[in-house]
């Protein structure tokens, strides 16, 4: 009894003791590799901001601690339909690491609101290690963001007008502003130009300042142009510029149309319907008596007598 009591006992403690052992035992696996990205000032919540034309790089790396060299192959997972260009497999040696880049392209970011975010992700599976295929798969994937930029920019467009304008009126043109960015915005500035001094317009425009304008969104204001009753016969430029707000008056829009401005037409003479009269007629009358028909019949039968004694 007491021979199988030690026997039992000494079979614990050789558990006991090989049991530790068995729990610090290291991965079967031949070393450790790492699949990283290079996050906008090393924060994995920092978004990769797209540029204006829709591009954006990603740099990533993959490091290899083990005692062999290992090859991995990638897949690449991109939001908002982007076209995006990396490698397809990559080779790292022992005790090294190898960096690559992703590229996206094709983005739209007009179309899609400032400052949206969406996920990317970066796969890496283990395909070789020492030339030899790996038995057991092992993949890992990095995730980040990229985000839209903010896009300021306003669009003007000056309405050419209908015909042209007497010296002496005046003119209405049609101006409107087109938001064509991503965000929010609205005017900041307007500048009005042309190149006929004896040409004004008003301050039509100045309604502009203060109208919001959301992403494709426009507006528009009448600008009055009035010539002067001595101006000239001529064609005169008129230029609008605009500022936008959100861009803090960097971003500016110009557009021009031409006035034509002709003189007031002079009334033609009408012969019908003189404006001034014509020669006075002078009319002589007299107060005496008008003769009688006897004395009118004496002077004509003493003219036939006078006419026959001159035949003898």
């Amino acid at each position: 009894m007491k021979s199988r009591i030690m026997i039992l006992s000494v079979i614990a403690m050789m558990l006991i003791s090989f049991t530790p052992s068995t729990i610090a035992q290291p991965d079967p696996s031949i070393g450790n590799w790492e699949l990283g990205i290079d996050y906008p000032d090393e924060d994995e919540s920092n978004p990769f901001v797209v540029n204006v034309n829709g591009h954006t790089m990603v740099n990533f790396w993959v490091a290899n601690d083990g005692l062999v060299n290992i090859k991995v192959s990638f897949e690449f997972e991109a939001p908002w339909e982007a076209q995006f260009s990396g490698p397809e497999t990559m080779t790292v040696g022992a005790g090294s690491n190898v960096s690559a880049s992703l590229v996206f392209a094709g983005i739209d970011v007009y179309s899609i609101d400032a400052k949206t975010k969406a996920a990317f992700s970066i796969t890496a599976n283990l395909e070789e290690r020492s030339g030899v295929p790996a038995v057991i798969p092992e993949s890992q994937e990095k995730t980040g963001d990229l985000e839209i930029p903010e896009i300021f920019q306003l669009k003007v467009d000056i309405a050419d007008p209908v015909g042209p304008m007497n010296a002496g009126t005046d003119s209405i043109l049609r101006v409107t502003v087109t938001n064509e960015g991503n965000a929010r915005d609205k005017v900041r500035e307007i500048e009005i130009t042309d190149d006929c001094p004896l040409m004004t317009t008003d301050e039509g425009l100045d309604v502009l300042l203060s109208r919001n304008l959301e992403k494709g969104a426009g507006t528009t204001a009448d600008l009055k142009v009035m010539a002067s009753e001595s101006h000239p016969a001529r064609k005169c430029r008129i230029e609008v510029t605009v500022a936008s707000d959100g861009a803090d008056g960097t971003q500016l829009s110009t557009d021009y149309t031409r006035v034509t401005v002709e003189t007031t037409p002079t009334k033609p003479d009408d012969p019908d319907d003189p404006e001034e009269p014509s020669d006075p007629v002078e009319v002589v009358t007299s107060n005496l008596p008008a003769p009688g028909i006897s004395v009118v019949l004496s002077i004509l039968i003493g003219a036939l007598i006078a006419r026959s004694s001159r035949r003898f």
